[in-house]
């Protein structure tokens, strides 16, 4: 089994996680204005990205480039990874290719921990990438204590480009948010992503 095996239900079931569906993880969160610089990519990209659909030109054209604005915001004291291998526990499943992984370190040529945010991209409703990123942050969460460097909070983001929604594991608790937001509320999902890593500091 490896982490795009997994649905919400099965990795629910299977590490005994107990969750909050409709969680407030991000209402009271303020915006964060992004750079002119990713505004005009995004008002370029994002309609080619759309018509295009397809999952490789979202993730390509829209996450990627909002991942590299927030590498930027911390002066590049954060590590971005995208389309690695991140294999942590073979026996149970915890092993796959992850789309993009925020790590709380600068050290860019290899992963070090502490990882803090991973992000997973969909084709369609960001819903149907709960059950994999989930099971990333499982792994993350692993993978920090095991190089010693435990942190209270895993976040997650499944999106699909156009619509973003964010996750949260705290030990065997899962949190959802309940909102879902655009991409036309990129100040708002900036600033959400920006606390996140904040949070971990």
């Amino acid at each position: 089994m490896a982490y795009s095996n997994f649905t919400l239900e099965t990795v629910r079931k299977t590490f005994k996680l107990e969750a909050e569906e409709t969680a407030d993880i991000s209402s009271g969160i303020a915006p964060v204005i992004p750079s002119e610089q990713l505004t005009t990519i995004l008002s370029r990209n994002v309609p080619l990205a759309v018509a295009i659909g397809t999952e490789k030109a979202k993730s390509e054209m829209i996450v990627t480039n909002v991942l590299v604005e927030l590498r930027e915001h911390f002066t590049r004291r954060i590590s971005l990874f995208s389309g690695i291998d991140f294999n942590v526990d073979a026996e149970n499943g915890l092993t796959g290719v992850c789309d993009f992984l925020i790590s709380h370190s600068p050290t860019q040529f290899y992963l070090e921990a502490p990882i803090i945010v991973i992000v997973e991209a969909k084709k369609d409703e960001p819903t149907t990438g709960f059950g994999q990123c989930v099971a990333e942050m499982l792994a993350a969460q692993r993978f920090n204590a095991e190089k010693q460097n435990e942190i209270p909070y895993i976040y997650g983001v499944a999106t699909t480009g156009t619509m973003w929604q964010f996750l949260k594991l705290n030990a065997q608790m899962l949190y959802i948010d309940r909102a879902v937001y655009s991409i036309q509320q990129c100040d708002k999902i900036f600033g959400i992503l920006v606390r996140m890593v904040e949070q971990q500091v």
